[in-house]
């Protein structure tokens, strides 16, 4: 089960500020990477790939004349031009096939490599720069929440950027555990002792729920 605890959105009776747009859009990413880049492509290759696709089955039928749907997809002029020029032409499709292969290898890449975790300097003049790196933030965080009641052991990571970061935290409860309680305890010392410790007004949190299956053997006489 996974619990978003974003930040906010404000009281103008209580004169809580509502967070910049900009913590809301990150807060995306404590619930899962985003993949937004990677459909918006996948939408325009599948566009020109139908376009072309329905121009052609719109020729085949005939719908832009009898005589165009019984010659050659390509026009002979075109066909003359490419003949006339077949060095020009067999270099632009090398250099075609070579920006696709750039192309395809940047997206592969860029799919396939880690998840960015933020490292947050807290103070920095100039004799003296304090940095907390991700993984000694995310380790204190799950350390912390492994300590509450009814946990059995906790995970967390550290997302986004240093301007907009975000808290990942999957949380394992025991059998016993209140659940209610352990999620009110996680917000209001857990999250709110990070949010703190980094000086950070808001901190979007994801919280995954997860029940420990670790079972105790019983004991023999």
């Amino acid at each position: 089960m996974s619990t978003p605890t974003d930040v906010p959105a404000g009281d103008p009776g209580t004169g809580t500020a509502a967070p910049p747009r900009r913590v809301l859009r990150g807060s995306r990413k404590a619930v899962a990477r985003s993949a937004n880049l990677d459909r918006v492509w996948l939408a325009l290759l599948g566009f020109v790939l139908l376009a072309a696709g329905t121009l052609a089955a719109l020729l085949g039928f005939g719908v832009f004349g009898t005589g165009r749907a019984a010659r050659p997809l390509l026009d002979p002029l075109i066909v003359d031009a490419l003949r006339a020029q077949q060095q020009l032409w067999r270099w632009v499709a090398i250099a075609a096939g070579v920006v696709l292969v750039v192309l395809g290898l940047w997206w592969a890449v860029r799919s396939l490599r880690p998840e960015r975790r933020p490292d947050m300097l807290l103070e920095e003049d100039q004799d003296t720069r304090l940095l907390v790196t991700a993984g000694a933030l995310a380790e204190a965080v799950a350390d912390r929440a492994a300590a509450l009641p009814g946990v059995g052991k906790a995970r967390a990571r550290m997302v986004g950027s240093s301007g907009t970061p975000a808290l990942r935290l999957t949380v394992w409860v025991t059998d016993e555990a209140d659940v209610a309680e352990v999620c009110r305890r996680l917000e209001n010392e857990v999250v709110a002792e990070a949010r703190r410790s980094l000086g950070l007004a808001h901190l979007p949190v994801a919280v995954r729920l997860e029940l420990d299956s670790v079972t105790h053997a019983p004991r023999v006489a």
